[in-house]
């Protein structure tokens, strides 16, 4: 099946009433700040919610519409999508979003209008694109091992896809990575097919910090937003255990993400922070254009030469821009008040709008 036309979902987006925009999303990920921040810049939203997981956006009193679906997946179906396009709706993307929906199915078949680029999606997801990306744009990443069999020191592994953190793990040799690959699968938190795709990397010690920018094709500019770190779940648990008990436990440790709280770089390391903001996204441009278009999340960790290795990407808005829905340090130096993603997420569609430039942040 062939990607979808640009100048279709242009046509689609020519036909709205720019007075009457409404911001969608799937119900779920980060979308309470997108929901609130679209709602403050005066827009109406809309959530295409699973039934039994409506209770948060009522709570809260962040949505307008509810679309309601027996399955998050049901958001590509031909009548959701026209429900969306008659709300004028421009829907902003997520990590629950792009695993619901589908890659292959956000590429060829969602036919509304996204915020941002959706063929950069792929880039996320595909580790050999991810790894082109960042290696090209000249950001510091671990070294790949190619081979299971190579394993001769501490290598975190990985998996395709949007995942969380659920079923990436050390190892230390060839023996262990089959030990615990058979694990995976008696969980069934991996399959056949996730094997053969298995990301093998170096094992950088060092202190993990997610860094949120947010790129701006209207002012061609990168903005950092926010940090977080991670809770992550059996390995934060684990770590609170005395090292003997740990041993005795025998238990492999999982990365499942769980929670993410706030946390500020030194000062001194943000001119490296903003290095692989502005190198990612020139790369970006080149490799896949017209690159990155508004949140995007570089996931590092420092090591104790206070060098900012960077180990993956998120695409598009990261779970770890809740921790911000009031703002973040970062956030209010650009704005002198209290700004989450979301909200800039709507500003920016906001300045499209008045200076007739939708289409160039629109895909």
């Amino acid at each position: 099946m062939s990607k979808i036309d640009r100048q279709k979902i242009m046509g689609i987006l020519d036909e709205y009433d720019k007075e009457d925009i409404t911001i969608a999303t799937l119900g779920s990920h980060s979308s309470l700040h997108m929901f609130q921040g679209a709602k403050t810049e005066g827009f109406r939203t809309a959530v295409v919610c699973e039934k039994g997981r409506e209770v948060p956006y009522k709570r809260f009193g962040v949505c307008d519409e509810y679309i309601m679906v027996d399955h998050f997946s049901d958001i590509v179906n031909e009548e959701v999508q026209e429900q969306l396009r008659d709300m004028n709706s421009i829907v902003f993307p997520h990590g629950s979003f792009v695993a619901y929906a589908g890659l292959d199915n956000i590429e060829t078949i969602f036919n509304v209008p996204m915020f941002g680029n959706r063929d950069i999606l792929r880039w996320e997801a595909e580790r050999d694109l991810e790894r082109k990306l960042m290696t090209e744009s000249g950001v510091r990443i671990p070294k790949k091992i190619k081979n299971p069999a190579d394993i001769d020191g501490t290598v975190m592994v990985k998996f395709p896809g949007a995942r969380g953190g659920r079923g990436y793990f050390v190892a230390n040799s060839t023996e262990e990575y089959d030990e615990k690959i058979e694990t995976m699968m008696a969980r069934n938190w991996i399959e056949e097919e996730d094997i053969k795709g298995a990301h093998i990397e170096e094992y950088v010690l060092g202190c993990n910090y997610c860094i949120h920018y947010f790129f701006s094709g209207l002012k061609d500019e990168v903005e950092l937003m926010g940090i977080d770190s991670r809770y992550e779940s059996t390995i934060d648990g684990l770590v609170r255990v005395p090292a003997k008990d740990q041993i005795d436990m025998g238990v492999n440790a999982s990365y499942v993400v769980t929670g993410n709280h706030p946390v500020v770089l030194r000062e001194s390391l943000l001119p490296q922070a903003f290095d692989i903001g502005d190198k990612i996204t020139e790369g970006a441009k080149g490799l896949v254009p017209p690159g990155f278009n508004g949140p995007f999340c570089m996931q590092t960790l420092v090591n104790d030469d206070l060098e900012v290795v960077v180990f993956e990407m998120s695409a598009r808005s990261d779970g770890g821009t809740n921790t911000f829905m009031n703002g973040s340090a970062y956030s209010y130096l650009y704005y002198g008040e209290p700004l989450s993603m979301g909200r800039r997420m709507a500003m920016e569609i906001k300045n499209g709008i008045a200076e007739d430039r939708l289409d160039e942040i629109i895909t």
